[in-house]
């Protein structure tokens, strides 16, 4: 692709990482609200848990689930510091490909080179973090569907009126 002579490879070359960007600093925003209601959900619990009432399963199971947020709260916050990298690195990679289309018709080849190598490098950091953190965050959530099913338990057990799930 002859990046100087024409203006949609140039294009294409910095388009990829800025979608790549803007769509990771939605999924840090996703994620950063996620990680408050876990630390909202943390704070129900322990008033909860603060009640003296509770028969002993049910303290029993806030107890499992005080664990389940907390195991929940840290993945989520280690998938944020990932999403946070693969932002930065696919801001990074868009600036090395601009720089990039800048110097694509200069006569130093092993610059070019670099430039390419480098902007490749910085672009695959960011879509390993990206994935990195993607996993984290389905950790996350299956832990947030166990605490789920489980309060979806002692419901039915509770009020047997609750039907099973229609699934």
């Amino acid at each position: 692709m002859d990046l100087a002579s024409n203006p949609f490879a140039v294009l294409t070359v910095v388009a990829a990482p800025a979608l790549l960007t803007n769509s990771t600093s939605v999924l840090a925003l996703s994620t950063s609200n996620r990680f408050l209601r876990a630390s909202d959900r943390m704070r129900s619990l322990a008033t909860q848990l603060e009640e003296q009432s509770h028969p002993a399963h049910i303290r029993d199971l806030l107890i499992r689930q005080v664990s389940r947020v907390e195991r929940q709260g840290i993945l989520l916050l280690n998938a944020l510091r990932a999403i946070y990298v693969a932002m930065a690195c696919f801001a990074g990679s868009t600036i090395i490909s601009i720089v990039g289309a800048v110097r694509a018709s200069s006569p130093y080849l092993v610059e070019v080179e670099f430039i390419i190598t480098l902007g490749f490098m910085v672009g695959f950091v960011g879509v390993v973090s990206l994935i990195y953190g993607a996993y984290g965050l389905f950790q996350a959530t299956r832990l947030s569907m166990h605490n789920i099913t489980e309060e979806a338990a002692m419901l039915r057990e509770r009020h047997p009126a609750v039907k099973n799930s229609p699934l």
